[in-house]
């Protein structure tokens, strides 16, 4: 039998990787894990959701202190935003998570940390900083990057991505956002609140392309109304510097051609996987355009090898790289034979209001071809929401022609939070009834999700033929008002 330096070697510090080594190592196995950036946690740590959720809180305040007045509160005006302010207090909350990431930490828990470059000298070892370094098995899970289309004259522009965001040293005045998906929309949404002009650029006809339009409308009417202007369905053409902005050319679809001018460009247009430095064909890795090859055990096509998170080309959240990485432990370390299964994955957008979802939306349904119905509840009839002036929105419940849930999305304050006891329902596969028969806190936004299975039932509890029967068995006498009687 081989010997190997390490029983599992990890290449990538995010959330797929780190659980990788933290489940490896608390179980006994020798571990590496090797990180290129000089600090763990990866994109979401450092240029994703930790600083675009602190950066959305700030705009968040910002914004209901202008609006104060709707709250019966006295108006406000108030000075401008001083940027820097904002990205030192990113780095602060950076700071305080990284302690939970840190080297020190995962050395205690057994695992080996390595900072610097590497790639695959065959199947088994890789060079590590000109070393080499070899393991039984192999965890690849070295995320994503922001995809930077061939537009013509971009290259030329001081452009910006998530990476530089969360770091600006000063406010930027104007802001072309090329690119409507969650990334685009969320900060556009934050910095247009803090007082930047932002104009939305997407070739697709609706933003959040994988929600519903309706939804997806409803963000945008939102956004439209706090002044952001959006050009859908629009085509970029060409970039370039105009001064000290920059120009970017689009091409409408009725043919148009438009020319917009801001100070920064932010290009949010989608990811693309972190593989191009790994040297994947030495060790015989299978991978496209879309991310490294893996079956449902997310195994390569080297069996030994795996990949996880935004590399394997699935769905790019943290919380889907963290449940990959566990699978892989199952695989890898209790060779278990352990599955993916993705059916009741929640997402969120953190725009204002958010916009969560689980299993299939109404879209996904009707491309499946399903027999489906749809179950509303406006947050504008939810007390809590009326007291907190939260009335956008709603919730949406999808269920099959026998009234076994498909799916839900809720679009509303807090929505991503709401989002949670669908995923306890969906998972425990507990029966909407018992739902709608639980006992919810008053007021809170939470009794949306019991309201709108209450829904479900209601028609058949206080129907006709429910009330005949009652009628008959205890000789209940029917209405004792009609509206007639209380218009006399």
């Amino acid at each position: 039998m081989a010997d190997y330096d390490y029983d599992i070697g990890i290449i990538g510090g995010g959330a797929a990787g780190l659980t990788v080594a933290s489940g490896a190592a608390q179980l006994g196995a020798r571990t590496l894990l090797i990180e290129k950036e000089p600090a763990l946690g990866g994109d979401c740590l450092h240029y994703g959701c930790v600083p675009s959720k602190t950066l959305i809180r700030s705009a968040h305040v910002y914004h209901e202190l202008k609006h104060a007045e709707r709250f019966g509160l006295p108006k406000m005006t108030l000075p401008p935003v001083d940027f820097s302010r904002i990205a030192r207090r990113i780095q602060e909350v950076i700071a305080v998570i990284q302690k939970h990431d840190s080297e020190e930490r995962f050395c205690k828990l057994g695992a080996k940390v390595a900072f610097g470059t590497v790639f695959f000298k065959n199947d088994h070892t890789v060079d590590l900083n000109g070393r080499a370094v070899s393991a039984k098995t192999w965890v690849i899970a070295t995320g994503s990057s922001a995809a930077v289309p061939p537009i013509p004259g971009l290259k030329g522009i001081d452009y910006i991505t998530n990476r530089e965001i969360f770091s600006l040293d000063r406010l930027p005045g104007s802001m072309i956002v090329l690119g409507a998906g969650p990334i685009g929309i969320e900060m556009a949404q934050a910095f247009n609140r803090l007082g930047t002009s932002v104009t939305v650029v997407d070739r697709a006809g609706q933003i959040l392309t994988k929600e519903d339009p309706d939804m997806a409308d409803a963000v945008q009417a939102v956004m439209e109304s706090e002044g952001v202007k959006f050009y859908l369905g629009a085509g970029v053409e060409h970039a370039s510097a105009a001064g000290q902005k920059k120009s970017v050319s689009l091409k409408l679809g009725d043919g148009a051609s438009v020319a917009l001018t801001a100070d920064t460009v932010l290009v949010a247009m989608g990811r693309a996987v972190n593989v191009n430095d790994l040297w994947l064909d030495a060790a015989g890795v299978g991978f496209g355009r879309a991310g490294i090859t893996v079956d449902a055990r997310l195994r390569t096509s080297q069996k030994h090898i795996f990949a996880a998170g935004d590399v394997s080309g699935g769905y790019q959240f943290t919380h889907a790289a963290g449940y990959e990485g566990g699978v892989v432990v199952s695989n890898a370390v209790f060779h278990l034979p352990r599955k993916v299964d993705y059916t009741w994955l929640p997402w969120c957008t953190y725009t204002d209001p958010e916009l969560a979802s689980i299993g299939l939306n109404e879209r996904a349904a009707k491309d499946a071809g399903l027999d489906y119905s749809v179950w509303t509840e406006a947050f504008q009839d939810n007390d809590r929401g009326l007291a907190e002036g939260q009335t956008e929105g709603r919730i949406k419940l999808i269920l099959d022609k026998k009234e076994k849930p498909l799916g839900v999305q809720i679009l509303g304050p807090r929505a991503g939070d709401l989002i949670a006891e669908w995923v306890a329902v969906l998972n425990g596969r507990v029966k909407l009834s018992t739902l709608a028969s639980a006992i919810h806190p008053y007021p809170t936004l939470g009794e949306i999700s019991k309201r709108v299975t209450g829904s479900v039932f209601s028609p058949k509890i206080f129907s006709e033929k429910v009330q005949k029967g009652l009628k008959f068995f205890f000789n209940l006498k029917g209405r004792a008002c009609t509206p007639e009687v209380c218009e006399e």
